[in-house]
């Protein structure tokens, strides 16, 4: 268990990732439906020639497999290929032609998250390598969700693993609302600057289920999926420091394998305050992370093609 590599030592070796730029160019050409059916001929041939994806995919699904007997059994093909259409789906909204309409919002704490949008009041968002990220863009855009303005959103990133991909993202769309910051470089400065924004009325977005590459040997050990796995330790304790209202969010393909994709997205309030004395700050954030795990694998059960880690999620960090 202690042998295996850290999840940011795959570079940006990640499934998909090697032909980001190939999409990019062909982006700009040819229609998105046609960009889906290529990415499902190049994931075929990944799964054929990636031994490391197709082991850590089967990992990962074999504990799936195992939380929902009797029914259908998972298989990583599917997994790789419902990956590489993500992809281009990031690239879709990143590069403005996603149609958030595909977006459905729940009964949930949408309704909440929106009236403090609405009333100048900014929030935090927990997310995760489950479904797709980028299109919390919708939640920014008054034309979607009936806000009088549009919302500006930070999202913190580990560029030291994922720049080349988020510098495309970039050059594709510089004027874009969403803002990133290095996970590597958050400090006291940063952490002040989150605080303004938040205070300004933004969106500020983190992941919260991959630890540090800088600081391994902080995280929470908590169950997930049948077995204790560690889960990043500088999400919660940003939470904590900021005390802005807080929220769990996930946006997930309602198909995990489709060419012309809906969406679900799943608000879930944070019900943690950090609203007290500092020695207890750190069991709090403890509870904070157990709750996030815990959606974490309730949205997993339900989508389990969707989510993106494809290294060994319960190895000890090292």
């Amino acid at each position: 268990m202690n042998g295996r590599a850290h999840w940011s030592e795959y570079r940006e070796e990640t499934a998909g990732y090697w032909h980001v730029k190939l999409i990019l160019i062909l982006f700009r050409i040819f229609p998105v439906v046609l960009l889906r059916v290529i990415a499902c001929m190049v994931s075929f041939f990944y799964y054929l020639f990636s031994g490391r994806a197709r082991t850590e995919s089967r990992r990962y699904l074999e504990r799936i497999n195992a939380q929902r007997p009797g029914q259908k059994t998972c298989r990583p093909l599917a997994h790789i290929t419902a990956f590489s259409l993500a992809l281009i789906e990031k690239v879709e909204a990143w590069g403005g032609k996603a149609l958030f309409d595909r977006v459905r919002f729940q009964e949930d704490d949408i309704g909440e998250l929106i009236e403090g949008l609405e009333q100048g009041k900014g929030a935090l968002l927990l997310t995760s390598h489950l479904g797709n990220i980028e299109f919390i863009r919708a939640l920014a855009g008054f034309s979607r969700t009936g806000l009088s303005r549009n919302v500006p959103v930070t999202v913190l990133v580990d560029f030291s693993v994922t720049g080349y991909f988020n510098r495309m993202l970039q050059e594709l769309n510089p004027e874009s609302q969403v803002q990133t910051i290095s996970v590597n470089e958050v400090g006291p400065e940063t952490v002040i600057l989150l605080q303004d924004r938040i205070g300004r009325g933004e969106l500020v977005a983190i992941a919260g289920d991959r630890t540090s590459a800088n600081t391994r040997n902080k995280y929470f050990h908590l169950p997930f999926l049948g077995r204790e796995a560690p889960f990043a330790y500088g999400p919660f304790l940003l939470t904590a420091l900021l005390e802005a209202p807080a929220y769990f969010v996930f946006t997930l393909r309602r198909k995990d394998l489709s060419l012309v994709s809906q969406y679900n997205m799943y608000i879930h309030r944070v019900p943690v305050s950090f609203d007290c004395p500092r020695k207890e700050r750190e069991q709090r954030m403890e509870q904070l992370a157990r709750l996030f795990a815990g959606w974490l694998e309730y949205y997993c059960m339900l989508y389990p093609y969707q989510w993106y880690n494809f290294y060994d999620f319960w190895a000890e960090p090292r």
